[in-house]
């Protein structure tokens, strides 16, 4: 006999908002990345150590792009896997729209010169600069690459001072050493 009473629930799953701008975080051997997508291109692969910085990040792709931010990793799954397959040395470039619509124009131009670095060569601030048009510039194509909001996608980490050294990484110089090395031995 069955109860006047008895319930059945159906069960869906959840329905997510729309939103202008989806996130997601992804720990990898260099260092916890923030990855951003708006109508379907990256718009972010940024170094994000802790809360201040994913907020910090956060908060410019919602000038930049849209206030309606939300974390949704579905949208972001097949640059997440290229990230990965990247840093495992399967992947030399990447296959994803990209947009910089976060970048400054100057970084913008900067980060179009960057193209002419092949995966496992390097070039300098100086090189980089004179390639741009802007030959005494080095040091303001540093100071753009140092917010570069599509890091690995566009390889800022191939850049380095024509003195020597490794310079300087959004994700430290143990992550930039850790991308030429990889590059070096799996190029």
């Amino acid at each position: 006999m069955t109860s006047p009473f008895a319930f059945t629930p159906t069960i869906t799953a959840p329905v997510f908002p729309e939103s202008d701008v989806s996130y997601a975080e992804l720990d990898t051997a260099v260092g916890r990345l923030l990855l951003a997508t708006a109508g379907g291109r990256l718009v972010l692969c940024a170094y994000a150590a802790g809360e201040t910085e994913e907020q910090a990040h956060l908060a410019r792709v919602a000038a930049a792009v849209s206030p309606r931010v939300l974390r949704l990793n579905r949208p972001l799954d097949d640059a997440r896997r290229q990230v990965e397959d990247y840093l495992a040395g399967r992947r030399h470039d990447f296959d994803v729209a990209t947009s910089l619509a976060v970048a400054t124009p100057f970084q913008r131009e900067v980060l179009a010169g960057l193209g002419a670095t092949a995966y496992g060569r390097t070039t300098t601030y100086g090189e980089l600069a004179g390639r741009i048009g802007r030959p005494r510039a080095s040091r303001a194509v540093g100071t753009a690459l140092g917010g570069n909001p599509l890091c690995l996608v566009l390889p800022c980490h191939r850049v380095l001072p024509a003195g020597g050294g490794i310079g300087g990484y959004a994700g430290g110089p143990a992550a930039k050493e850790k991308l030429l090395t990889l590059e070096a031995t799996a190029g």
